[in-house]
C-alpha cells in the first residue's frame, strides 16, 4: 500500500470538504426543517390577513409622521410617529463594520438605503396599524440614571370609540423591546381582533460575505415541533414555503451575519407566521396573535417580545431555539462545546486569540496519545524508507510480490501505514468546526489579538499568520519520509503553498489557530522521532 499517495488523498479532500463546505453555504443557504410534515392548513380566525396590512413601507410613510428619538445603554433608536414602529436602530456597543468610530445599523428604513425595518398593528376596520397616525407626549426619551426601563406611549383613537395604546417598552442592558397594545372597547359591539407584528427587509446581504465567508442572510421560524426552518428570501420569490405555519410557541425572525432580529409570542398563545414578498424588492416576515375578544366596556392587552441585536448562544434563556441563531452548521455538537470552552478561557486571559491558542494546547493535549501513536509510525516509515526503496526496485515489475514484500515489512518493523493519516483525519472536523465557531462568533468580531491582527474574524491584513502557517507545513513535511514517486514529491512541496494561499482568506483567528496546531504538531514529532533513532531503530536497517 503507498502511504505518500493515500496521504495526499487526505490531504486533497481535507482542503475539498473545506471549499465544498463554504460554497454550499455561499450559493444554495442551508434550511433546516421539520421533519414531521409542514402544517400548511390554515384554520384560525388569524388566516385572512388584509393585503393591506402587510404592505411595504413606502416613502410618503415616513413623510407622514414625527421622528421619536429613543436612548438606552444598548439602543439608539428613532420611531416614527406613523404607524409607531421602529424606523432606525442603532446598536451601541458593536462598531460599523466600514466605520468603528459610528455605531452598528441594524434597523435602517428610506430612500436609497439598506431597507430593514419593524411593523405592528392590530387587524380589523377602523383599528390602528402602521399606517395609523400616533400621537405622543413628547419625542425625546433617554433611559434616566438608575432606571431600568424607559417607555413610550403612542395613542390611537378610532371613530368607532375604541381606544388604543401602544407602548414600547425598552430595557437596561438588554436589546429586547416589548411591543404591547391595550384596546379599550368603548363601542356598542363585541371587538375581535388580533395583532400582526412583522420585519420587512430587502435580500440584501451584509459586507463581507464571499466564498471563504459564506453567511446565511434570510427568514427563520422556530416552533418546539419543526425546530429551527429557514426560509431564503429566494425560496419567498419561488412560493417554496413549506414551514409550520400555525403554533403556540416559537418565534419568527430574520438572520444575518452576527446579528438577528426576532418577534416573540408569549408561549401558549395561539399565532400564525407568515412570509411574504412585497413589492420594491422587500419581504414580509412576521406573526399574527389573536386577542381574546372584548365586550363593550372591556379592556386588554395582547403584545410580543422583539430581540433585534447581536445573535449569541444565551439567547435561548430568552426563547428556545434563539440561541440557533449562531449556525454552527453540521458540526455543531463539536463547535459548541469549542466555543464554550474559548469563552471560558476568555474570561481568564481576556484575550480571544491567547484563548484560542490556549484552546489548541487543550486540543493537542486531548489527542496526544493519539497523534503519539501516529508520529511514531510516521517516523517508522521514514526510517525504513531506504529498505522500502530496495523492494520497490527489486519487484518493480510484479505488482502482486512488491505489495506482498511492502506488507511483510510493515509486519516485522510493527509499523501501520495508515497510522500517519491519523492525525490529519482527526483534524478536519474540529477544524471545520473551529472554523464556523470563529466565523459566527460575534465575540470575535473586532477581537484584537497582538500587533497587526485587530480582527480575528477576518484575514490576515498583511498574510504574515499564513506564511508562517506555510513555512510550518514545509518544516513538518522534512519530518514525513520522502515520497520515492517524483510526481508525489513534487506535490507534497507544492501542498504549503497551496494552502497557505488558501489561508490569505480565512479568519486570522483559525489561522492562529493552525500555526499553533503545526508548531505544537512538529514539536511532537520531532522529539518522537529522534527518540526512535536514539532507541537504535535505525541501526536495524
Amino acid at each position: 500500500m503507498d502511504t505518500q499517495r493515500l496521504f495526499l488523498f487526505v490531504i486533497f479532500s481535507f482542503s475539498l470538504v473545506l471549499v465544498w463546505d463554504g460554497w454550499q453555504r455561499y450559493q444554495h443557504p442551508q434550511e433546516i426543517v421539520a421533519q414531521q410534515p409542514p402544517v400548511n392548513v390554515t384554520t384560525t380566525a388569524t388566516a385572512d390577513i388584509k393585503h393591506e396590512v402587510v404592505i411595504a413601507q413606502t416613502a410618503t410613510q415616513t413623510a407622514g409622521g414625527k421622528t421619536i428619538t429613543v436612548k438606552t445603554d444598548t439602543l439608539s433608536v428613532e420611531i416614527n410617529s406613523l404607524g409607531g414602529d421602529i424606523q432606525k436602530l442603532e446598536l451601541l456597543k458593536h462598531p460599523d463594520s466600514a466605520d468603528k468610530t459610528k455605531p452598528f445599523v441594524l434597523f435602517q428604513k428610506g430612500a436609497s438605503t439598506h431597507n430593514y425595518s419593524e411593523q405592528s398593528g392590530l387587524i380589523g376596520d377602523g383599528l390602528p396599524n402602521h399606517n395609523t397616525l400616533y400621537s405622543t407626549d413628547k419625542e425625546n426619551y433617554v433611559l434616566a440614571d438608575g432606571s431600568n426601563t424607559v417607555e413610550v406611549k403612542l395613542s390611537a383613537k378610532t371613530v368607532s370609540g375604541i381606544n388604543v395604546i401602544k407602548t414600547l417598552t425598552f430595557h437596561k442592558g438588554s436589546y429586547e423591546v416589548l411591543v404591547s397594545y391595550d384596546v379599550e372597547n368603548g363601542s356598542n359591539t363585541k371587538l375581535e381582533t388580533s395583532a400582526y407584528f412583522q420585519l420587512i427587509r430587502d435580500s440584501e446581504a451584509p459586507s463581507g460575505a464571499t466564498m471563504f465567508v459564506p453567511t446565511y442572510t434570510g427568514a427563520a421560524i422556530f416552533t418546539e415541533t419543526a425546530k429551527l426552518q429557514k426560509v431564503d428570501f429566494s425560496n419567498i420569490d419561488k412560493g417554496k414555503l413549506e414551514y409550520q405555519k400555525e403554533s403556540k410557541d416559537g418565534w419568527i425572525g430574520i438572520l444575518q451575519h452576527y446579528f438577528v432580529s426576532a418577534w416573540i409570542p408569549k408561549e401558549g398563545i395561539q399565532r400564525e407566521y407568515f412570509t411574504r414578498k412585497l413589492d420594491n424588492g422587500l419581504y414580509s416576515i412576521g406573526t399574527v396573535v389573536a386577542m381574546a375578544a372584548l365586550e363593550p366596556g372591556s379592556s386588554g392587552q395582547v403584545n410580543a417580545q422583539l430581540y433585534a441585536g447581536p445573535a449569541q448562544s444565551s439567547l435561548d434563556k430568552l426563547a428556545p431555539g434563539l440561541g440557533l441563531s449562531v449556525d454552527y452548521g453540521w458540526l455543531t455538537v463539536i463547535a459548541k462545546p469549542m466555543f464554550w470552552m474559548m469563552t471560558l478561557l476568555h474570561s481568564w486571559v481576556q484575550n480571544w486569540g491567547v484563548a484560542i491558542i490556549l484552546l489548541t494546547v487543550l486540543i493537542k493535549l486531548l489527542f496526544f496519545p493519539l497523534s503519539a501513536a501516529s508520529y511514531r509510525s510516521m517516523a517508522k516509515m521514514r526510517i525504513v524508507a531506504p529498505k522500502l526503496e530496495k523492494i520497490k526496485k527489486l519487484h518493480a515489475d510484479d505488482r502482486e510480490k512488491l505489495n506482498r514484500a511492502m506488507m511483510d515489512l510493515y509486519k516485522t518493523e510493527k509499523i501501520n501505514p495508515l497510522g500517519g493519516c491519523l492525525p490529519v483525519l482527526i483534524q478536519i472536523p474540529v477544524f471545520i468546526a473551529l472554523y464556523w465557531s470563529i466565523l459566527e462568533s460575534v465575540e470575535m468580531r473586532f477581537a484584537p489579538f497582538f500587533g497587526w491582527i485587530q480582527d480575528l474574524s477576518t484575514a490576515d491584513p498583511y498574510y504574515i499568520l499564513p506564511l508562517i502557517m506555510g513555512a510550518s507545513m514545509i518544516l513538518q513535511s522534512k519530518l514525513n519520509p520522502t515520497p520515492p514517486d517524483p510526481m508525489q514529491a513534487k506535490l507534497m512541496q507544492i501542498m504549503p503553498i497551496v494552502f497557505s494561499v488558501v489561508f490569505f482568506f480565512f479568519p486570522a483567528g483559525l489561522v492562529l489557530y493552525s500555526v499553533v496546531n503545526n508548531i505544537l504538531s512538529i514539536s511532537q514529532q520531532w522529539y518522537i522521532t529522534r527518540s526512535l533513532e536514539a532507541q537504535g531503530i535505525a541501526a536495524k536497517n
